[in-house]
Parts: structure tokens; sequence; C-alpha cells
């Protein structure tokens, strides 16, 4: 069954997400063997990435659990509070609820310039985890090419 392509604006929040999601499930399909990744660091910049950087094999693991969200939406909040503080989601709700009474009349002043920023930011994160996952792809590409 082949999935209607949607078109969207370049800049588009969805055209980000839409191919952040291509790009992973690509990714997905390429490594078939994802414990080859455990112990094989990310390139920055043509330089290689320090000790305390995550494996490819995180980044894969992170990148295919982002994709999730992505495609199919984020958890109900109460379950992602449970999921998030590990049974403590009440207190960290309630110290959430003060925080929000306390910005709460300066936040609704300013909530377009808010929604840029949490916007802008999204679009990027979203654009840099592509690229993530497409390096992932390519570095598991060079391994596979090397063991035959």
């Amino acid at each position: 069954m082949q999935r209607q392509v949607k078109r969207y604006p370049k800049n588009c929040l969805l055209t980000v997400m839409d191919r952040y999601s291509a790009v992973v499930r690509n990714m997905e399909q390429v490594v078939m063997i994802p414990s080859l990744l455990r112990d094989m660091q990310l390139n920055v910049n043509g330089h290689q990435a320090k000790d305390e950087a995550p494996n490819l094999y995180n980044y894969f693991t992170m990148l295919k659990a982002i994709r999730v969200d992505v495609d199919h939406g984020l958890l109900p909040r109460e379950e992602w509070w449970s999921k998030v503080a590990g049974g403590r989601a009440h207190e960290a709700e309630a110290e959430a609820a003060e925080t929000e009474d306390e910005e709460g009349f300066l936040g609704q002043l300013d909530l377009e310039a808010q929604f840029h920023l949490h916007f802008s930011s999204l679009h990027h994160i979203l654009t840099h985890l592509t690229l993530k996952a497409e390096e992932v792809t390519r570095k598991y590409q060079e391994i596979m090419e090397q063991a035959m």
C-alpha cells in the first residue's frame, strides 16, 4: 500500500515532521542489525565525538522513539507524568502548577512570542534530528560495506 504524500510549503512544520518520519523509517529499514551501532560514535563536523557522547545505538533508539510521538501524537498528560516522574506525578504536577500561576499573567501577555519561540525551536530540533538519522543510516551502511 502506497502512502499518499501531502505537499506543504518548504518551511512548514508539517513538512519537517513528514521528512523526519520518512528519514527515520528509512533508517529503521536500512539498519537490520542495530547492535552493530553500540560502540560507534557519531562524527561531529568531521571530528570524532567525545567519549561521553551517546553512541549510534542510543541515537537509533532515541530517533525511533521520537518518530512514534511525531506520527501518533503525545501520550495523555497523566500517562506522560507517570512515565516520566515514576510515580511522583502529583508532586511534579503541583510544582508545575505553582510555576504556571506565578508566570500566568506575564505569560499571557506574550503568548505570540512564546509560540514563535517554541515553533522555531521545534522546527530546528526536528531538522537537526533528521540530519542525525541520515548520519546513523550512512554510518551503518559504511559498517556493512566494510564487513563485506
